[in-house]
């Protein structure tokens, strides 16, 4: 009993041809950097070598048998998997999968999750530059490309490239807690929350040469979460109109500034939930929210569950 306590949670990486060999290389990287708590493996269908989207191949020394005992199984994209249809070895290898088993995509890994009809009814997300495609091709999806990753019951999806970082970061954070998750993002020097979605890194026109940035305003209105902000506080902050500011505003960010003030308030509870014993009407106030049941509401609506859920979860984590 005492060695199956101490068994690390095992990650399998299935290995795709034509995988992008950043995003391959993520879940070790990041969940290989918490200590012994997650061991990481690599497969491909066969056991054999995988192409990738470089011009290197991919050693890939286990074959779809190692998805037989995967506590959580990550399907790395590629440049071939954007179809409806799989092909048999790779349906025979999702096959094997445990039903309790957690289910991660990374940016078009997605495809391969619908194309086995393992979202059917779930809210997902993928690459926003693959959205169009994927709902003509999967219309049973709720797909949302606005957001960095979607985390639906026991699947969680993630955006393109670099939001599987951010999608391991949140596995760490549902399992073990933010301070293991912070040192881990401090370690691989990168932030631990990602502000916005990834509405912000869509094609749009460049903003003209020596426009003003609203960066500033951001931290500013960081430092202030508790205080009643107003748009027309954050734009004359900026020292920009009202609707320059809001334009200005959701082409850095990608949200409107009302979105963004509820996220980073949202957030910044989550924190005070995780990390503290402040009750929930303390937090709402130190937060910006006016009455705890708007931190509920609030909460909710962004990860479906009730503020005491979410302490219970991370005070047993840590």
């Amino acid at each position: 009993m005492e060695a199956e306590k101490r068994r690390p949670h095992r990650v399998v990486v299935l290995a795709l041809d034509g995988v992008y060999p950043f995003e391959l290389g993520i879940p070790a990287r990041i969940l290989g950097s918490a200590g012994d708590r997650y061991e990481v493996l690599t497969c491909s269908v066969d056991g054999l070598p995988v192409s990738t989207s470089a011009d290197f191949t991919v050693g890939v020394e286990r074959g779809a048998e190692a998805l037989d005992a995967a506590d959580t199984v990550v399907i790395a994209p590629g440049t071939a998997w954007v179809s409806p249809d799989l092909p048999e070895a790779v349906t025979a290898a999702l096959a094997r999968i445990r039903p309790d088993a957690r289910l991660v995509s990374i940016c078009t890994g997605a495809f391969v999750l619908a194309a086995a009809g393992l979202l059917d009814g779930r809210r997902a997300t993928t690459h926003w530059q693959f959205a169009d495609h994927f709902r003509r091709l999967f219309p049973q999806v709720e797909l949302d490309p606005d957001v960095l990753f979607v985390h639906d019951g026991r699947v969680l999806t993630s955006a393109g490239a670099a939001s599987g970082v951010d999608a391991c970061l949140h596995l760490l954070r549902e399992d073990h807690g933010s301070d293991l998750a912070n040192h881990v993002a401090r370690c691989c020097v990168v932030p631990p929350f990602r502000d916005g979605g990834q509405a912000q890194y869509i094609e749009q026109p460049v903003p003209e040469a020596g426009a003003a940035s609203t960066a500033a305003t951001r931290v500013w209105a960081l430092e202030r979460l508790d205080e009643p902000l107003a748009l027309a506080d954050l734009a004359g902050h900026a020292r920009m109109s009202l609707r320059t500011f809001a334009r200005r505003f959701h082409d850095e960010v990608g949200l409107s500034p009302g979105r963004w003030l509820i996220q980073q308030r949202v957030a910044h509870a989550r924190h005070l939930l995780e990390a503290s014993d402040l009750s929930v009407d303390q937090i709402a106030g130190r937060v910006g929210f006016a009455t705890a049941a708007s931190l509920r509401q609030h909460l909710h609506a962004a990860i479906g569950v009730s503020p005491q859920a979410y302490r219970r979860t991370f005070q047993s984590a840590r």
